[in-house]
Order: C-alpha cells, then sequence, then structure tokens
C-alpha cells in the first residue's frame, strides 16, 4: 500500500486539510525533533514513546480509512485520538526534564493539541451521523 503525501491542499494556516496528511507530517516532525535531540541513555525510552505515539496517530487514521465497517473505521479513530493524547503527555515529560528546545516543544503540544481536537471533533460528529 503506498500513500501519496505529495499532493495535498493547504488551509489558511498552511496546514494540510487532510487529517491523514496533517498527521503524517506531525510524525515527521516529531521523528526530526527526536533526531535532532542529544539526550543520556536514562531518556531514551521518553524519546521511544513519543515516535511511537505521535507515529500512532497517522497510522491509526489510515488504518481507519481502510476499515471494513463504520464501527471499524470509529475504533481507529478512537485510538488515533488516545494516540495524539499520549503523544502530549510525552512531550511535556521531556520539556519537563530535559534540556531541550523548548519553543519547539511547544509548537509539537500545539500541533497535536489541535490534531486531537480535530478528530475529537470527527468522532462526536459521526455519531451524529
Amino acid at each position: 500500500m503506498e500513500i501519496e503525501f505529495q499532493d495535498f491542499e493547504l488551509n489558511e494556516e498552511g496546514k494540510p486539510y487532510s487529517i491523514r496528511h496533517r498527521s503524517y507530517f506531525f510524525s515527521k516532525e516529531v521523528v526530526l525533533f527526536v533526531k535532532g535531540c542529544q539526550y543520556k541513555q536514562v531518556f531514551h525510552s521518553l524519546f521511544d514513546q513519543l515516535i511511537r505515539s505521535a507515529s500512532s496517530i497517522g497510522a491509526n487514521l489510515v488504518e481507519g480509512k481502510a476499515g471494513v465497517s463504520r464501527k471499524d473505521w470509529k475504533n481507529f479513530f478512537a485510538i488515533a485520538l488516545k494516540s495524539a493524547n499520549e503523544t502530549k503527555y510525552w512531550l511535556c515529560l521531556i520539556r519537563d526534564t530535559m534540556e531541550v528546545d523548548k519553543e519547539k516543544v511547544r509548537a509539537l503540544l500545539m500541533e497535536a493539541e489541535e490534531i486531537a481536537n480535530i478528530i475529537a471533533a470527527i468522532l462526536i460528529n459521526s455519531k451524529s451521523t
């Protein structure tokens, strides 16, 4: 399965309209952030968990789109929402225990919050349909 991330429309803030595209770019930013950090072994698991939870958001959205039923779709989107919230937890823990670029972490936290809000809105709106 190949996913096309080359052609996408941007909103007025310069972010992709598609939540799948947006979560992909967020995951990519998290990976690049971790790649640029220098840390002691004790912090390895924090960064590992951060990458796992951040990349899980988009992976579950993509899986949900390919779901075989509406229930399947909702379950994958709910997992994506949980992963977005978990990502915020790891970012806060890294921010508060390490010497990292606090502004970059703040930006990542804001994006994780926006993604979580979008996914939550999609789930809430899907219950009324």
